[in-house]
Formats: structure tokens, sequence, C-alpha cells
């Protein structure tokens, strides 16, 4: 191919980027729910005719992304090639063959062009609720978890499956919101599917064949390339983290050849009996995320891209747990991976990596019901289900502080306190910095924050825990401070436990504390500028102005 050719290439695979970062704005505006419209918790891509990701959409994060990467080929398995129709629509929320646990819902849209069957368009996104126990971690099978759809036509050759929308309606807690989202999902891709033909119209294209042949080879040629003067040899990493009822083992050893690198989490726990199961594909999803993020992080996110990486569990083990393990709060152990990650790498590459963050997100699931008095005062009361995703500090990275309050691995955002007390009969009375969070370290940890909430007067809330580093805070690195651990609490200082539905008692506020990340390097080679700063901004415990 000429230069001329490539340039050509290279100017309709950016025009492809585009698409999907519209199609993925599409379900931004138009979702019902907090977690997608204000947090991003979704993803979007589009994929050839043998499945394979070509593009993802910026907006998103990378457990949705690199699962559905794997995803869409089931659904071309499981619904049949000669059963593949233009108009149809595919759905499924299973675990396994989805994005790790039933809360999530991938849509799956086959492309047409002038007739002609050119592609796939595929979303994710996170719903408030799925029926069930609810969003937390205490079922004790799948079962329990929600209503599992398994992969199956939304819309046949344009007409929607009513009886699923049905089914669906009257087995989820905010039928409105859920089925909402639903449609989100297939508007989404229809927008992808709309301004792919316009720009197959543009140039002249009969399909995408061409260019993802393109995408494709120079992806893997470029991600090999940025591999192929790593050391090679084997790299292991180990991080004790809370787990459910005791302490879960989480172990890695990265094997760095010609072929690729291959991540082996022989020696990892067995399966919980609670929710904090993973499915192979959610582990595989953060693991291949923390490897891109220190090798390859510019070269574009693939399926070609991220074939140079392999992830080999004990089938099982916490980290590929079997049907029917529950599964729902997967993320809690997932969003460790990249961590667990750079610990190895940190071995091979001594001084380059990043401390420990605090990791998982510290998400918030609220049922809040009218009490008794409140139904004879107003009969028209009503509950609701509040998600709130909260973030603790980063880790301190070689030559900078850590992030305070972000979302790293997941990057979702946090919704908007104004925003989720509209959402329900929820109060939030504080939402702050945490000071002295962050570790210490001639580079600081990331802060983690302060929340503390409340119903609304009239109302009664418990609430599903799903917290860690509560007993194994992140860990500094090369001569650093551990960040802070987290804590549970009500506001009249009594504990309460890091997983699992609980109550909090009338005139009572629940208070979290986020953990913070690890600091890098000796706290006393930290430069007097950077702790007058933190003495200034109040980031240091005990300080004032």
């Amino acid at each position: 191919m000429n230069a001329f050719a490539d340039v050509h290439m290279q100017v309709m695979w950016n025009r492809l980027i585009s698409v999907v970062e519209e199609q993925a704005r599409t379900l931004i505006r138009t979702a019902f729910s907090t977690s997608v419209r204000e947090a991003g918790d979704l993803s979007a891509g589009v994929f050839d005719r043998q499945g394979r990701m070509l593009a993802q959409a910026v907006t998103g994060t990378p457990g949705h992304v690199n699962a559905m990467a794997e995803a869409v080929c089931h659904f071309i398995t499981d619904i049949g090639p000669d059963n593949i129709f233009e108009g149809d629509v595919y759905i499924t929320n299973d675990p396994w063959k989805g994005t790790g646990h039933l809360h999530d819902i991938t849509v799956v849209t086959p492309s047409y062009f002038k007739g002609n069957h050119v592609g796939y368009f595929a979303c994710t996104a996170h719903v408030v609720d799925v029926g069930g126990r609810g969003y937390g971690p205490d079922a004790r099978e799948v079962y329990e978890e929600g209503i599992f759809i398994p992969i199956m036509k939304l819309v046949k050759r344009g007409e929607v499956n009513t009886d699923l929308i049905h089914m669906v309606r009257n087995n989820v807690r905010e039928a409105d919101q859920v089925v909402g989202d639903i449609y989100s999902l297939a508007a989404c891709n229809e927008t992808g599917q709309n301004r792919l033909n316009d720009m197959l119209e543009e140039f002249g294209l009969d399909g995408i064949d061409t260019l993802a042949a393109f995408i494709l080879e120079h992806s893997e040629r470029a991600t090999r390339e940025k591999l192929k003067d790593l050391p090679h040899g084997s790299y292991e990493n180990q991080m004790t983290v809370d787990g459910y009822d005791e302490p879960v083992t989480l172990k890695v050893r990265l094997d760095v050849t010609q072929a690729g690198i291959v991540a082996d989490f022989t020696g990892t726990s067995p399966a919980s009996g609670f929710g904090i199961n993973v499915p192979l594909v959610y582990t595989k999803a953060y693991s291949f995320y923390g490897l891109k993020c220190a090798l390859a992080p510019e070269i574009p996110n693939n399926s070609a891209s991220l074939s140079a990486f392999d992830v080999v569990a004990p089938e099982g083990c916490i980290l590929n747990a079997v049907h029917p393990s529950p599964v729902a709060v997967r993320h809690v152990l997932g969003h460790f991976l990249p961590d667990l990650m750079l610990g190895a790498l940190a071995k091979m590459a001594p001084g380059t990596v990043p401390a420990e963050g605090a990791g998982a997100l510290w998400n918030v699931h609220v049922s809040v019901r009218p009490t008794a008095e409140q139904l004879a005062r107003n009969p028209a009361s009503r509950g609701a289900e509040v998600l709130v995703f909260n973030s603790g500090g980063t880790g301190a990275r070689p030559t900078k502080d850590g992030l305070n309050a972000t979302a790293f691995p997941s990057g979702v955002h946090t919704m908007p306190i104004e925003i989720t007390e509209q959402t329900g009969p929820v109060v939030f009375w504080r939402k702050e910095l945490r000071p002295g969070s962050g570790g210490e370290g001639t580079h600081r940890g990331g802060l983690g924050q302060v929340i503390e909430l409340a119903p609304a007067p009239g109302y009664d809330i418990r609430f599903n825990a799903m917290f860690d580093r509560v007993g194994h805070p992140a860990r500094g690195r090369d001569g650093g401070g551990d960040g802070a651990p987290g804590s549970v609490s009500l506001d009249d200082g009594t504990t309460l436990k890091a997983k699992g539905t609980q109550h909090v008692p009338p005139g009572k506020r629940l208070v979290l504390e986020l953990p913070g990340g690890g600091g890098f390097g000796d706290a006393k080679e930290r430069s007097a500028e950077a702790a007058e700063r933190d003495r200034i901004e109040e980031y240091v415990a005990g300080e004032n102005l």
C-alpha cells in the first residue's frame, strides 16, 4: 500500500473513531440511569463481521470495553450466522458472555449498508437495578442476583420483543429507568449505524473489510513493536485485599516472551461464597488494561492491540469464577488487577511504576423507603433505588503526587450530589477530601474522600456496602508510605461492615471515609515547596492555615 493510500486509510480510521464517539454520546444523552448519564459507566464500539473490535469510544470503562471485545463473538455464535438479519437487535446481561455481572446490559446490532452485512455495533451500560437482592455482594448464587437475560433478540427484523420487555419490567424495582436504558442502548447502536452509512457513502465504499484489515494489521504491529525490547522473563506480584468474610490473595506471574505477555493467576484464592467473584472475561479486561496502560498506552484499543496479551487463571479461582457463582460486585476485585499488573512490572522496570491506589470504586447503592408515618401523611410517597460512585486516591507516581478522589482504573465520574438528591429522598451532608489519607513519600499518594449521607425526613434507608481497602490499605512503593485505610461507620462512631446489606437507624447518618493512595519514595526527600503546598491546601492531617 502506497503512502497516499495509507493516509487515506488513516483519515477513514479517524472518521470511524468519530462515529463511535457519536454512538456513545447518544447513549449518554438518552440514558435514564445516572450511572450512565452522569458517570459515563458505559462502552460503545464498532466490530467487523467476524466480531473483532475495530474502534471504541473514548467515553467508557475498560471493564466494559475490553469485555465487550470478546462478547460480540458470543453473540454471533449463539444467535447463529444464518439467523442474523437486517433490522435485528440482540441483548444479554449474561455475566460470562457479557461484561461480568447482571447489572450490565450489552446490546449488539448487526450493521447493514445497501442490504449487505458489513459489521456490528455494540454498547454496554450499567443499569440501576435487575431485581433479586439488589446491587450488593450478599447473594450465594447468581440466581439470587436478579433477572438473567441470555443472548437473544430484543428486536427481530424491526419488531420489538415485547414479551422480553414485559419480563424485565416486572422483575426490576426501577422499571422505567431500566426499560428506558434498554431502548437507549438500541438507539446508541442505531446512531452508529446511521453515521457509518454516511461515511461509506462519502468515501464510496461497499463495506469496512479493507479498513478493518488496515486497522488490525497496524495496531498489532505497533503493539508488538512496543513490546519487542522488553526483557524476557517472569515477574511476580501478590496483593492481599479485604474480601467478604476473609482476606483474598491475588497473585500473578507475568511471563514476558517474544510471543507477548501472559498473566498467570495460579495461586490466587479460590472463589468466594459471596458475590465478589470475577468471571474470566472481566479478569481479562482489567488485566489487559493494566498492561496496555504501562506498555502501549498510545496504541488504539482494539482486538489486534489486545492480542499480544493473554490470561491464565485456574478454573474455580476467584478470578475465574464459574456459573452459578455470585458475581454482582465483581468490580471490587477486578479493579485491583491493574495495580497487581503494575506491581509485577515494577520488578521488570524499577522506579517507573506508580504506587498502589485505592483501586475499587466505593459504590453506594441505597434503597430508600417511606416510613409508615410518611405514608400516613402522604400515601403517594414512594421509595427509590439510588446509586452513587465514589473514588479514593490513586497511587503516587515516580515524578508526581497521586490524584485525589480519582477513579483509576475504571475512569468513571461520580454523580453530582445535586443530581443524585433528585433521584430519590436522600441527603448528602458532607462530601470533601480526606486530609492525611494519602501515603507519605517523595511524592504523596492521592487523597480519599469523606462522605456523609442520610435519608430525607420521613424515609428509611438500607444500603449495600461493597467497599475494600479497610483492612488492607494501598501500599507505597520504593520507600513510600501506605495510604490510609477506609472506614464505614455511623455518625455516632458505630463501626459498620465494609460489605453487605445494612440498615441506617432513624436519626443516624452513614459516614464513609475513603482510602488514600500509597506514596512513592522516601518522605524525607519531599521538597519543602511540596510540603508547604500540602499544609496550605490542608492535605495533611492536623495542619491548618
